[in-house]
């Protein structure tokens, strides 16, 4: 009992930690506010998602990832958790958290540690998009750079378009990123040409780019690199973007972005037509 009594103790002083920076001074610049936003939906099995928990975990208890956050023009960054899935499912882990030092850093890997993994639904990338407005708009401008880090295993299927989403954060000077997870499970045809889907249909800004992974054995480091390039600012040379905003009269991009929606309404008739 005692001991039990301890751990309880040890838990609630690591989330009070972490907590104690939840929302930044606006006295004090952030270097990058940044929203890990999760992939949760059915198509993500249990065991891949304690993979990439983990990997993010074992990210921000990196020595490396401490560097890199200390190399910033101010050494401080806001980070956030979020979990989603379908159009009404976002769900945020941990809340905003600074870090300006490796016992925060840690802190903030500490609280995933206790999160139960969960398994949702439909794969809403756009209302995730849509979401993290409101979440930027409680840091009151306290950061130069705002970034979305998306993680998932297939096309938006849910909500609104994912382009239109898109479109309209990255005028508002957001940047988004995309980790698309691309793993060998057969006929899984939502994987097919996944990074190319996230690169010309999902990220946008200066300096945006795709990190594709295609091992889980590979998580941690794939999403330590990923953060630390986005805590660093580089992205990928601006000729292999796609263009922020699409002319009209353009052929528009090679990548079908309602490939998601159009399956999702052949599997609705497919089923309606059983008996």
């Amino acid at each position: 009992m005692a001991n039990r009594l301890l751990s309880i103790l040890a838990f609630l002083l690591l989330v009070g930690d972490a907590m104690a920076g939840s929302l930044p001074d606006p006295d004090k610049q952030l270097d990058i506010a940044l929203i890990l936003a999760v992939d949760v939906s059915s198509s993500m099995e249990s065991d891949e998602q304690g993979l990439q928990r983990e990997g993010f975990i074992e990210a921000f208890r990196s020595s490396l990832v401490h560097e890199a956050i200390a190399s910033g023009l101010n050494g401080r960054i806001a980070v956030t958790y979020v979990e989603w899935s379908g159009v009404k499912d976002q769900r945020v882990l941990v809340p905003w958290t600074v870090i300006d030092s490796p016992a925060k850093a840690t802190a903030f890997a500490n609280q995933l540690t206790y999160q139960p993994i969960r398994q949702a639904g439909m794969t809403s990338i756009s209302s995730m998009i849509d979401y993290s407005h409101k979440l930027f708009d409680e840091l009151q401008d306290a950061s130069v750079r705002r970034v979305i880090d998306i993680s998932g295993d297939g096309p938006n299927n849910d909500g609104r378009s994912v382009t239109a989403a898109r479109d309209e954060a990255v005028a508002g000077g957001v940047v988004i990123n995309g980790l698309p997870i691309m793993f060998d499970r057969g006929a899984n045809t939502d994987q097919e040409d996944l990074d190319q889907y996230y690169r010309e249909c999902v990220i946008g800004g200066p300096g945006s780019f795709v990190l594709p992974l295609h091992d889980p054995e590979q998580f941690a480091m794939i999403i330590r690199t990923k953060i630390m390039r986005e805590i660093a600012g580089l992205g990928e040379k601006r000729d292999s973007l796609r263009p922020l905003v699409v002319p009209a009269q353009a052929s528009g991009p090679s990548m079908n972005c309602v490939t998601g929606e159009k399956r999702k309404e052949e599997d609705l008739q497919r089923q309606e037509k059983k008996p």
